[in-house]
């Protein structure tokens, strides 16, 4: 087994690597960007490295930059977590070419799996359901044109090089093709430095239903159950069950046998999921995440086992001791994402520092997280800061064990979703797995289902509110607790809630500020994806002027005025901070 590891990412997944490398007596080592100097997997690791600035391009994902540092603490091996770069197979190329051990899949098979064309040819050729499907890459609106005759419309624009639903645009109608593809390039390039997109069907009320895979360097993969991801936003999941409440014993059966055909045809090791989309008759291949998942919790939970640690033995040469006859789900294990966003502003990323954090205990729930009280949330990285995951011996109890711990969560300085978790719970709909993977999207009303707003919400906090808006306050009385709801202008209250700082999201006139003399300017740190505009162009109040990638959402910068365009401050690709100049219009 290994005597020091590097792991390569922040939060919360650094620190649960961290605490399964310390269950081995495995010393690690963190690295941190400036933005993370005082994070708390900073302190938990038995050593830690600065990698450069709070730009996450310029830093955690700096593959040079932390090759280098796994060199001069004299690593055995590297863990990169989850996201961008633990799927990218260069950086596990530069791992192993470095002498250190790659805590992941082969870089071959990553290279084949992370190239959804490839993918989808590997997965057919092992009789694994896969969607139809462009065989090439497209770059021309007539390929979408060509493609939605023969298979119908909606068709779904791809990127090649990732998932995640990054890059991925829904074209209804041919007019619509030009713009989304031009669209889908950007933002695959943006995401994966990869501007290749292929077309598949899209299917349009499906469930996201995913197979956890575990294999050894000796041939030898298993599956532990499925995960059900349905419920998402912008293509982005939410909450995450297991087992799914819409999989029975043989179609887990034909779901596993299908993964573990196509991850083995692949030459695959380590952990890794195969998703797969589902429908009431038919499930097909959607796309195979060569690493470990945000939700793997739920896995652990309901199969007994540490996949962290799995992957840290097939890492190390040891062949699996578990075998498939002796994997068992007991009870019901359900997941939900600690985002800073507002649900209902369409779930826009929030920041600010948590003034208070104070999340539950008790039998049946588990909490991994990245914050603490006093921890500054920015807009430079995902909006996540931590992760519920509660078990029962069934779904039943753990909606209760999940309605518990919801309602105990205490987070105060920023917005998060936990209002929102708690109201989908408790929503018909979600108790009958009546939903599909648009339906946040598309057919939840999620103002009216979060109820009136301003007041407690289920943070454990008060809300951000407005003036004319109610505010609920907690009095003592006679050494008795209340919680009073103040009505109409409770702007000269002397307690004001905390209000947290909010970033638009995209379709509003978001990313983007007007200040008086013209100069749009950046209302949160990112990257330049778009410029719509040039130097004398005419505009007007609501045009996009640019776009704007923060906290992995695209946000549309848009005009506040009527006027022509005098100075254009960005390009492509160029990192800004909150504040600096964008566009000037006059």
């Amino acid at each position: 087994m290994f005597e020091k590891v590097l792991v390569a990412n922040r939060g919360e997944i650094a620190i649960r690597v961290i605490r399964a490398c310390r269950d081995r007596g495995i010393a690690t080592v963190a690295v941190y960007s400036d933005a993370d100097r005082e994070a708390r997997h900073v302190g938990l690791a038995d050593a830690a490295y600065h990698i450069g600035p709070a730009r996450a391009a310029e830093s955690y994902l700096d593959i040079d930059r932390i090759v280098a540092v796994g060199q001069e603490a004299a690593v055995d091996a590297v863990h990169p977590g989850y996201g961008f770069l633990a799927e990218n197979p260069r950086f596990a190329e530069a791992v192993i070419d470095a002498g250190m051990t790659w805590i992941g899949p082969p870089p071959a098979a990553m290279r084949q799996l992370g190239d959804k064309t490839a993918a989808r040819s590997i997965m057919a050729e092992a009789g694994v359901p896969v969607i139809p499907g462009s065989e090439e890459p497209i770059a021309e609106p007539a390929e979408v044109h060509a493609f939605g005759e023969t298979h119908g419309y909606p068709v779904a624009i791809k990127a090649a090089g990732g998932g995640g639903g990054r890059g991925m645009k829904i074209v209804h109608e041919p007019e619509e093709a030009a713009t989304k593809l031009d669209a889908a390039v950007r933002e695959a390039t943006a995401y994966f430095d990869d501007p290749r997109v292929y077309l598949e069907r899209f299917i349009e009320t499906p469930r996201h239903v995913e197979i956890q895979v575990i294999a050894d360097a000796d041939g030898t993969a298993i599956h532990l159950g499925e995960r059900d991801c349905t419920l998402q936003r912008r293509h982005q999941k939410l909450i995450e069950e297991a087992p799914s409440p819409v999989v029975d014993a043989e179609l887990r059966a034909a779901m596993g046998d299908a993964a573990i055909a196509g991850v083995t045809a692949a030459g695959y090791t380590s952990a890794g999921t195969v998703e797969f989309l589902v429908t009431p008759d038919a499930f097909y291949f959607m796309e195979v995440n060569t690493r470990i998942q945000v939700e793997h919790p739920v896995t652990e939970l309901v199969c007994g086992v540490d996949l962290v640690d799995l992957q840290l033995e097939v890492a190390a040469g040891t062949p699996l001791a578990l075998t498939q006859e002796e994997v068992r789900l007991e009870g019901h294990a359900i997941e939900f994402r600690i985002n800073t966003e507002d649900a209902r502003a369409d779930f826009r990323p929030t920041t600010g520092v948590i003034e208070r954090y104070d999340p539950p205990r008790g039998i049946g729930v588990r909490v991994e997280d990245g914050v603490t009280t006093g921890a500054t949330v920015g807009g430079e990285y995902d909006s996540m800061i931590a992760k519920l995951i509660v078990h029962g011996g069934d779904r039943e109890q753990a909606l209760a064990r999940a309605e518990r711990a919801l309602g105990e969560y205490t987070i105060e300085g920023v917005q998060t979703i936990i209002p929102f978790h708690a109201a989908i719970i408790a929503d018909e709909r979600f108790r009958t797995g009546a939903y599909h993977t648009r339906f946040v999207d598309e057919s939840l009303d999620v103002p009216a289902l979060l109820g009136e707003a301003g007041g407690a919400d289920a943070s454990g906090g008060v809300s951000a509110a407005t003036e004319g808006e109610p505010v609920t306050y907690t009095l003592e009385v006679d050494g008795q607790r209340f919680e009073v709801t103040v009505h109409g202008d409770t702007t000269s209250t002397t307690r004001t809630p905390q209000r947290a700082q909010t970033a638009p999201s995209m379709g509003e006139a978001g990313g983007g500020h007007a200040v008086g003399d013209g100069t749009v300017t950046a209302e949160m740190q990112g990257t330049i994806l778009g410029v719509s505009v040039a130097e004398g162009d005419e505009v007007r109040s609501g045009d996009v002027l640019c776009v704007l990638e923060a906290m992995k959402m695209e946000n549309e910068v848009t005009a506040t005025s009527d006027g022509t365009v005098t100075g254009v401050a960005v390009a492509v690709g160029d990192q800004v901070d909150a504040g600096d100049p964008l566009i000037q219009i006059e």
